[in-house]
């Protein structure tokens, strides 16, 4: 794709930034990032937004980075980072990251840095590579889609959040409590290649992100070419538990062992159809993607995209050889 291979480093930069204009935590991002621009000898455009016109302006980004070819940088969590790349895969342009979430496992998985200035400036000398995206009913995601209960945990977990702030150990509380008091079971009709499976369970949670499934314990054995997020997907399936079954798969998640828990099936897929059985008058089912929960039509359609993201990766610093380092040396008597 010549727009995302051939970048003009003269163009400036469009950065999409979910903060409200104005507040401190966008003054202190609007320093970062021009102190690192100015630094560099580069330029850039900050687009400050609410959540609620994020889609919107990063859509307008895109489209000036693809004109301009330049790329368009997201700045913030995770569902700042989905947004961004829809618009960005939609567009055809390069993207990067900025990341700002608590887990940042596509960041993470590609190497760009958790400090901000850095990655701001390692974006400045990266170049754009294909990566894997997957996508729900055409809606893009990086790392995970679910539906069942992970949707109910990840607005449990903002309300957790909002109240108690932003750690690890707040969203761990937060998901206890919700699997605590799981009782929702989904009834899915599954396709994938030649095989159908009709189960009842909690949650399907599809993941992206080998990184991610790693920390869970929960990789599922290499039955295609690829792996999660380099040509496959995976799929984790929990049946229905107790909840003594509930609190030992708990147990098992924070040990990175989720993948020895009973009641978790695992399967690795590029295509996958999910049809659940939905009340009478409904037509949609709450899916979870990217840490942003949404209604969608069934059935559900979720793939490896064919149409990569081109993304800025920080390239690999490679030290000079003995020959060249003594070759770069004065010796004694040369003159310089």
């Amino acid at each position: 794709m010549a727009e995302a291979s051939e970048l003009d480093p003269a163009a400036p930069i469009q950065f999409v930034i979910n903060a409200a204009a104005g507040s401190s935590d966008a003054d202190m991002k609007r320093e970062v990032i021009e102190s690192v621009l100015r630094a560099e000898g580069r330029s850039g455009h900050l687009h400050f937004c609410t959540p609620q016109d994020l889609a919107s302006v990063a859509r307008e980004a895109a489209q000036r980075a693809l004109s301009t070819r330049a790329a368009v940088v997201a700045v913030g969590g995770d569902g700042t980072l989905n947004t961004v790349a829809q618009a960005a895969h939609a567009a055809g342009c390069a993207m990067g990251v900025v990341p700002q979430g608590t887990f940042n496992y596509f960041a993470r998985t590609h190497g760009i840095p958790a400090d901000p200035a850095e990655a701001v400036r390692q974006l400045l000398h990266a170049a754009p590579e294909p990566v894997q995206v997957a996508g729900i009913n055409e809606r893009v995601f990086l790392v995970n889609a679910s539906l069942g209960l992970y949707p109910d945990l990840l607005e449990d977990r903002e309300a957790y959040k909002a109240r108690f702030g932003r750690s690890r150990w707040v969203a761990f509380v937060a998901a206890c409590a919700t699997l605590l008091r799981a009782q929702r079971r989904l009834r899915l009709h599954i396709e994938t290649g030649g095989t159908v499976r009709d189960m009842q369970t909690l949650t399907l949670f599809v993941g992206n992100n080998r990184l991610q499934l790693q920390q869970f314990g929960a990789e599922p054995e290499d039955t295609l070419a690829g792996t999660p997020g380099d040509g496959s997907m995976a799929a984790l399936v929990l049946r229905p538990i107790g909840t003594l079954s509930m609190m030992g798969l708990m147990l098992h998640g924070a040990m990175g062992r989720l993948g020895e828990a009973a009641g978790v099936d695992r399967f690795e897929f590029d295509h996958l159809v999910v049809r659940p059985t939905l009340a009478q008058g409904r037509r949609g089912v709450k899916v979870a993607f990217d840490g942003e929960v949404a209604m969608m039509r069934a059935p559900l359609d979720i793939r490896v995209l064919a149409k990569p993201l081109y993304l800025l990766r920080p390239q690999p610093i490679t030290q000079p050889t003995a020959a060249v380092t003594a070759a770069a040396s004065p010796t004694d008597g040369a003159s310089l």
